[in-house]
């Protein structure tokens, strides 16, 4: 999915939401557990119940991968199901040496190769340029490089400052934007650190940036959208538990609907008040 579609699919949505398929075998509704791959018939149903709602899937890979070969077997069947109205997100955060990065990419990009073929990947750039750019080399597809987490600990090496005057996450920023530019790369900034985007968008002002923390984990998107909206919009806002997780009964899907609609209701609120849509 390119930007101007992106961007096309958030103006006729009238949503920037990114569902996160985050599927935990352990809190899916019991009746499920009768299929053949519960975690694959729960995805199939919050993804039929959502996919007019939002613009974006994300599932994380450790869901999938701590299963086994029958979890990446999921991963794969669920990537199949996702719309192609859809930007489509492996939640990987992977990084490493520079040919087992091109491993990584080939993993998520080329359905040749692993069955799948993400649009988008999460990296993590702590080991730097080499780590980060054979994800690159794949065309068609973003990067998605973690530069302010949403986690407690983040605050551990991500807002050490240097002396440069600049806060290590502010730096990850300068240099990734080098490495990519707006059509391929985007940024991972916590919902949690709301007056945050006032910094992140003087280092990356046109940048999509992918947004956790909003729902569950308490981020304002009021305050995401104040601070971090532009005029293409430029935020997808992810939302996990509060969508999937909203009931643990038969009725699970209609109620994530519920909740989704909630969450899609509100920005579009934010998304008329910016003037991206009227």
């Amino acid at each position: 999915m390119t930007r101007a579609e992106l961007i096309r699919q958030i103006k006729k949505k009238r949503s920037f939401l990114c569902v996160g398929l985050d599927t935990d075998i352990t809190k899916i509704p019991p009746f499920l557990l009768k299929y053949k791959d519960p975690v694959l018939e729960f995805n199939k149903l919050i993804i039929a119940a959502t996919a007019d709602l939002c613009v974006a899937y994300k599932p994380n890979v450790a869901f999938y991968e701590s299963r086994g070969a029958s979890g990446w077997e999921c991963l794969i069947k669920t990537w199949e199901l996702l719309p192609v109205d859809c930007l489509n997100i492996a939640d990987a955060k992977r990084g490493d040496i520079g040919n087992t990065s091109s491993m990584y990419a080939r993993a998520f990009f080329d359905p040749s190769s692993s069955g799948m073929g993400f649009d988008a990947v999460t990296v993590a750039p702590y080991m730097g340029k080499d780590s980060v750019v054979p994800f690159f080399e794949f065309q068609g597809k973003w990067v998605i490089i973690l530069a302010l987490t949403s986690n407690t600990g983040s605050a551990d090496f991500q807002n050490i400052t240097s002396d440069t005057g600049f806060q290590l996450f502010e730096q990850v920023i300068q240099k990734a934007n080098a490495w990519g530019n707006i059509e391929n790369t985007m940024y991972v900034v916590g919902a949690t650190r709301g007056e945050a985007f006032a910094i992140i968008r003087k280092h990356a002002p046109d940048h999509f940036l992918l947004v956790p923390g909003v729902g569950a984990q308490g981020g304002s998107l009021v305050d995401v959208c104040r601070f971090g909206m532009t005029p293409d919009c430029g935020l997808l806002v992810n939302a996990t538990r509060s969508i999937i997780y909203a009931s643990n009964e038969t009725d699970f899907a209609d109620k994530a609907r519920v909740e989704a609609q909630l969450l899609q209701k509100e920005m579009e609120a934010e998304l008329v008040k910016a003037g991206v849509i009227v």
